[in-house]
């Protein structure tokens, strides 16, 4: 079931609606019945994986309090039983492979047969919540969730059950403990965040992957401007796309009462990669430094080791997003990226007063990030090399073409004998909305104009998501039926 189906409206108004109606003691039923139905909705059948870690990491959380002088081996049992189900799901015909790959170099005779199975939708998420829960039961952090129900719950809670954000237990369980009455202001907050939500995945993120689309599945056929524009506007559909849902997925969980965790904070205004880091995905990489980054030693011991932990920080990262040595790559670059503007902090410091420097920091972190997303896109290694290619040339052939056609010649061959997938209204559209999103973003960046813009009369407010209504209802993709894309993790 996705967010932006009407089969989900109507599941959205039952359960909220039963919420508010049933006795505070069950209500915890009624939203794991619902959880249940919600991800039953892709694939009935793996429900039964979720059940299974579910009963793993419960009685390893119950037998880490009743037996401390064991807790260690109760650990290592829960992260076996989660660790290992992600293997076999996600990364295990990546393997063999890479085996076969190995043999038929060989010239060996015999190839292992890859397995006929579907990963699990949102596998890799609920998963790194179900393994925080167990690591912080076992640091003392967090006390063993006694009711099965509860903690079931935790795991299979459906608005973020499927991308996110990952959730610790320290913030979660405690809210699923609390009886929480129909808030009218709170009401309308979530709503907002829902609306914004959809704003970005029908009006931009779904009309941008038209154009993405069409060029990724063609690369050969475009002028290397339409590659390049193809890539900022993937840049630009995956944050709509997975922010959109993490918008909507903290707007329907504050209706009720219980706040999800902020998980994007304007990364494509960062001055960085490192800086990216902090504001992209935050649940994520919040769960590799405390889980993996600071127990491997963080920025501790000899600057050797150092990077290394980084490193590894982000190969692994890589590796979470995909089962493929192009996921392993855009986490390696981001590694290495991450490692170089550490190293060179103090000189950026020094720069950090002078605006036009924080200008181009900006521009050229976005111009890296987007072209390693090129790895993450691209269906296969070498067309990523040959995406890359055009997206490097691009900017020297636009500024050649500028100065060699005379009167606009040039854009009339990028825009339209190049095959150019976005002509007239729909840029018009476009620009429109990028416009809204980012100038939206910016204005609430400033801590002044936030309390303004907050402390604004009904109407004005009401006026402007009136408008966003509209601008939904008139510009939104409806047919495309399009799934988020970090539903594949």
């Amino acid at each position: 079931m996705l967010f932006n189906s009407f089969e989900f409206i109507i599941f959205f108004i039952v359960v909220t609606a039963l919420y508010f109606v049933l006795p505070y003691k069950i209500r915890w039923l009624m939203l794991l019945l619902a959880s249940c139905t919600f991800y039953m909705f892709f694939i009935p059948r793996y429900i039964l994986i979720l059940f299974l870690t579910i009963l793993i990491d419960y009685a390893a959380g119950i037998a880490m309090e009743k037996y401390p002088n064991k807790k260690k081996n109760f650990l290592i049992l829960s992260l076996i039983g989660n660790i290992g189900i992600l293997i076999f799901f996600k990364y295990f015909n990546f393997f063999i492979d890479n085996i076969n790959s190995i043999g038929a170099f060989f010239h060996w005779n015999y190839s292992i047969n890859l397995l006929k199975i579907i990963l699990p939708i949102g596998l890799s998420f609920h998963t790194f919540q179900a393994m925080s829960y167990t690591i912080e039961v076992y640091r003392g952090n967090q006390k063993a969730e006694k009711h099965f129900g509860i903690y079931a719950l935790y795991v299979m809670y459906y608005p973020q059950l499927v991308a996110g954000p990952i959730e610790r237990p320290q913030n979660l369980l405690s809210q699923f403990h609390t009886n929480h009455s129909f808030n009218f202001e709170r009401f309308l907050s979530g709503l907002r965040l829902i609306l914004w939500g959809f704003f970005k995945k029908l009006v931009i993120a779904d009309r941008l992957a038209v154009f993405v689309n069409n060029v990724y599945d063609d690369p050969n056929s475009y002028h290397p401007i339409s590659v390049f524009l193809a890539c900022v506007f993937f840049s630009i559909q995956i944050y709509c796309d997975f922010s959109g849902y993490s918008d909507i997925a903290r707007g329907l969980s504050r209706i009720m009462g219980i706040e999800l965790m902020k998980n994007f904070n304007m990364p494509y205004f960062s001055k960085n990669i490192s800086d990216f880091w902090a504001k992209w995905h935050i649940s994520l990489s919040t769960w590799f430094k405390d889980y993996v980054y600071i127990p491997l030693g963080g920025n501790k011991g000899n600057k050797i080791k150092w990077i290394r932990n980084i490193a590894i920080v982000f190969l692994i990262s890589g590796f979470w997003h995909g089962a493929s040595w192009s996921f392993i790559t855009w986490g390696a670059l981001h590694g290495l990226l991450t490692i170089i503007t550490i190293i060179m902090l103090p000189f950026f410091i020094k720069l950090k007063a002078n605006k036009i420097w924080q200008a181009l920091s900006i521009a050229f972190t976005f111009y890296l990030v987007t072209m390693f997303w090129i790895f993450f896109r691209s269906p296969n290694f070498s067309e990523a090399i040959l995406i890359i290619n055009k997206y490097i040339s691009a900017i020297p052939v636009f500024f050649h073409d500028f100065f060699s056609k005379p009167n606009f010649l040039w854009l009339e061959a990028i825009t339209f004998n190049a095959n150019f997938a976005v002509k007239g209204f729909e840029f018009i559209i476009i620009i429109s909305s990028l416009s809204i999103l980012f100038g939206t973003e910016l204005l609430f960046s400033y801590k002044n104009t936030r309390s303004k813009i907050e402390n604004l009369n009904l109407g004005i407010k009401s006026s402007f998501y009136l408008f966003l209504i509209v601008f939904i209802l008139f510009t939104g993709l409806y047919h495309s039926n399009q799934e988020f894309i970090y539903f594949q993790f």
